[in-house]
């Protein structure tokens, strides 16, 4: 009976049609129905992609996190259609997804497209929240103990491996390519970050982890990772008034800054409160929910005050990062990064439209110059920073700058924010998702190369002596 009501019902309605009982048996129900089915069959290949990519990355000695990328890519709007964004300009009857609900569920055109929009951007929403754990706990791994042992090398090499690469990105863009301030800034903000994950993975596979080099590196890597973090919360501002007013340029680093150095000043108040808190509490999840929710509201903070939600969620890892239970809450996060955060990197891969560098195409010859330029200025920025190393004779400054090239996370979530604020059209987004590929790809072998060629340089004097 139901199921014949549900028949009638459709007929009346030519918006919605049903095939299957076990629907619902009103527009709205439907609409929620296949909306939820949709979703659920995106994280199905969201997480098909990610493990296969990570998996055949790890095989091959790189960093998941690239296999990601790389397979979000693959089934994304490049190729498989699998994962696919009406942003991109893709149509729901582009989806795979999409198509395969219209085969089951019967939908029609109109409610087909209501559907692709409305999962796409529960979808969105899903890798938004993943990039703010990243942040998060990005900030909870950056010890400020540890960055206040290690001194002014590796706050110099931070420094000049944030402005060598930002202002000849940035420079380049303006008056090689012509691109207006806005996102010639927002590209060359990009490349400032190196990632921490991807860097301290590569030293410790060299065994030089605990090195001057390796400590000089991994310093230089959290400074430049907060300095980069920083400069998002700004750009991203810029991009939202849209317009470089020096005031309120100056405005925003105070504030930016102001936000991250007071709430690591706080926190030291804070941590007492929420360590009594978590003792007090019986139930599961009595370290990790008051943490989250500490990282939310946080977020939720510097969105209010005009900044990215991200430098909230950083700011709040860094805070939780002075308290005694640092390791246990460590734990308890990765869990949630290892679900949502995923979703982040396949979707970012996903909305990445590769043929707007197709090279047989003569209208993409500038997306390709700018690629090619950033990857250039992304090795040669980071490296050069490797020699502003001083006071140190036996040192290898090569090996140092060449471990600040392998851009990540920060760099990616860069491409999330200047999309969701329109400052990056598709051939600048690819531009920077192929930078962060290609230098993660170069890092391994030439780190392993610097080394060697270091190691040799400090044994061929012990040589002349003997003879």
């Amino acid at each position: 009976m139901i199921y014949l009501e549900s028949i009638h019902h459709n007929q009346l309605s030519p918006n919605f049609v049903f095939y299957n009982p076990l629907l619902a048996t009103t527009p709205n129900a439907e609409t929620t129905s296949m909306v939820l089915a949709g979703v659920l069959l995106s994280l199905v290949f969201i997480y098909l992609a990610s493990k296969l990519g990570g998996e055949l990355s790890k095989l091959v000695d790189l960093p998941p996190v690239l296999g990601e990328l790389v397979a979000g890519v693959v089934v994304g709007v490049s190729a498989l259609h699998l994962l696919i964004f009406p942003e991109t300009g893709a149509v729901a009857s582009d989806s795979i997804v999409i198509i395969i609900l219209q085969q089951i569920a019967g939908l029609n055109p109109e409610s087909a497209e209501k559907v692709f929009a409305l999962s796409s951007k529960v979808i969105s929403i899903l890798a938004e929240l993943g990039v703010i754990i990243l942040l998060f706990e990005i900030g909870l791994e950056s010890d400020l103990r540890e960055l206040q042992k290690v001194g002014s090398q590796a706050a110099v090499v931070a420094v000049v491996g944030v402005i060598v690469p930002f202002v000849a990105a940035t420079a380049g863009l303006m008056l090689i390519f012509g691109l207006p301030t806005i996102p010639a800034v927002f590209v060359g903000a990009a490349l400032t970050a190196t990632c921490i994950g991807i860097t301290s993975r590569l030293l410790l596979q060299l065994g030089q982890l605990k090195s001057i080099e390796g400590q000089i590196i991994v310093g230089a890597t959290v400074i430049d990772d907060v300095i980069g973090i920083v400069i998002l919360a700004v750009v991203a501002s810029l991009a939202k008034t849209g317009d470089v007013d020096l005031l309120n340029l100056v405005y925003l680093i105070i504030s930016a800054t102001a936000f991250l150095l007071g709430s690591v000043f706080l926190g030291k108040f804070f941590n007492n409160s929420f360590m009594a808190i978590a003792d007090k509490l019986q139930t599961r999840g009595k370290l990790v929910i008051p943490a989250l929710t500490f990282a939310f509201l946080m977020a939720f903070l510097a969105n209010t005050v005009g900044l990215e939600a991200i430098l909230g969620a950083f700011a709040a890892g860094l805070v939780l990062d002075e308290t005694d239970k640092r390791k246990e809450l460590d734990q308890q996060v990765i869990p949630i990064a290892d679900i949502l955060v995923p979703i982040f990197f396949v979707s970012i891969g996903a909305k990445v439209n590769l043929s707007v560098l197709n090279p047989t195409s003569s209208g993409n010859f500038q997306g390709l110059a700018i690629a090619a330029f950033l990857i250039l200025v992304a090795i040669i920025g980071k490296t050069i920073a490797g020699f502003a190393v001083f006071g140190q004779e036996k040192i290898n400054r090569l090996a140092i700058g060449i471990g600040m090239i392998p851009r990540g996370a920060v760099a990616l979530a860069f491409v999330s924010v200047g999309e969701i604020n329109g400052v990056l059209d598709k051939p600048l987004q690819a531009a920077i998702i192929i930078m962060v590929i290609l230098s993660t790809f170069v890092a391994p072998p030439l780190l392993r190369f610097a080394f060697q060629q270091g190691e040799q340089l400090t044994e061929k004097p012990d040589l002349a002596l003997e003879k």
